[in-house]
């Protein structure tokens, strides 16, 4: 078995290797760092079950941070931490693909940072917002035709809410007779599935490029500052609604609890978290956001926590095939977490609605 020093000896690293160690905590891709008498470095190995075009992954991924960098230069701003920068192999290319017919990929590591797992404060959730906000505007006047499909239906909820169905009628780990209440909670939300799209396909709503996995962990934090400097996991830009980042971004972030606590009573939605982020998203947007848009953004926090809550319940009725688990039910776990945020969110639309006319008239945008 071809280890990960000889993996790590295909890409341009500066020095001689001195450490290599597993971090990261990451459902889909198993990611290293790199130590370098010179330089650190991410070595991450690409999940091709789930990313089925690894050349048009790492060409998104590759085109998109060389177009964040230039912007990054017009604002005065340093590209080796504000964006990622991708390794190249001694052959040129965007990854190495080794003799076991795995891809692996490299960037440069970025030093003096943190990352939360949920936010620790009302500053956080601002700046975060702020950053997924600006994120958007920065790739406002990119190209999204050259964006190859990374994982196709990403945020397609009628189909997640067909494959859902598909799973449950295959039952093939013989688990549905336990989620009977999971599957009737999903079941009933069913007419809330084709809002967004059918808004996208009526061209009342703009196809944007978009992050499409804007979870609180993806922000690199300056430490010094506490302030988040760089986006990560840019696998799955791709034109998508900014619904979805927004929905997503808020469905961490919001939560009084981890993604899998097993404690439901733990779990509910943070008011003070929801005005805090979108306060700073819609600073960040003010200029682009359409009406419809602003008008939808509480709704679609609970679409995208409905819908990851329906994707952790398929993979639990797939027996576990997608997203990484590291424990017994860990996506039920996961999705129970969801479906309670849902309930709680729903118990406070009125409320959220009527927050977002007020942050959107302190911007002038009603």
């Amino acid at each position: 078995m071809i280890t990960e020093t000889e993996i790590s000896e295909k890409f341009r690293y500066n020095g001689y290797i001195k450490s290599i160690k597993p971090i990261g905590a990451g459902h889909i891709n198993k990611t290293y760092m790199v130590e370098t008498s010179e330089e650190k470095y991410t070595l991450q190995l690409i999940n091709t079950a789930i990313f089925k075009d690894p050349t048009g992954l790492m060409q998104n991924i590759y085109n998109v941070t060389e177009f964040l960098k230039k912007k990054i230069i017009s604002r005065g701003g340093d590209v080796k931490r504000e964006t990622l920068s991708v390794v190249k192999t001694h052959d040129d290319c965007l990854f190495y693909k080794d003799s076991f017919n795995r891809y692996w990929r490299s960037y440069i590591f970025i030093d003096d940072v943190i990352t939360y797992q949920e936010p620790k404060n009302l500053k956080v959730t601002y700046y975060s917002g702020y950053a997924f906000g600006d994120f958007l505007n920065m790739l406002s006047d990119y190209d999204m035709n050259t964006l190859n499909e990374t994982i196709k239906d990403f945020h397609n909820t009628v189909k997640r809410y067909k494959d859902f169905c598909k799973s449950v009628n295959d039952d093939i780990a013989n688990r549905a007779s336990f989620i009977e209440k999971e599957i009737e909670f999903i079941n009933k939300h069913s007419e809330d599935y084709n809002i967004i799209l059918n808004y996208i396909n009526e061209n009342k709503i703009p196809l944007r490029v978009t992050h499409n996995d804007t979870k609180l962990n993806n922000l690199l934090f300056d430490k010094k500052s506490d302030k988040p400097i760089c986006i990560l996991d840019l696998d799955t830009v791709m034109p998508g609604s900014l619904l979805y980042d927004y929905g997503d971004a808020l469905r961490i972030s919001g939560s009084s609890a981890a993604e899998d606590e097993e404690d439901l009573d733990k779990v509910h939605f943070v008011m003070n978290n929801f005005i805090s982020f979108t306060e700073g998203f819609l600073l960040a947007t003010k200029d682009s956001i359409n009406e419809l848009e602003l008008s939808l953004l509480p709704f679609s926090i609970k679409l995208i926590t409905l819908e990851i809550g329906m994707r952790f319940l398929t993979d639990y009725l797939n027996n576990d095939v997608y997203f990484a688990v590291h424990k017994k039910d860990h996506n039920l776990f996961r999705a129970k977490t969801q479906f309670k945020l849902v309930t709680d969110i729903e118990n406070n639309m009125e409320q959220m609605n009527m927050i977002v006319e007020r942050i959107a008239r302190k911007y002038e945008r009603l």
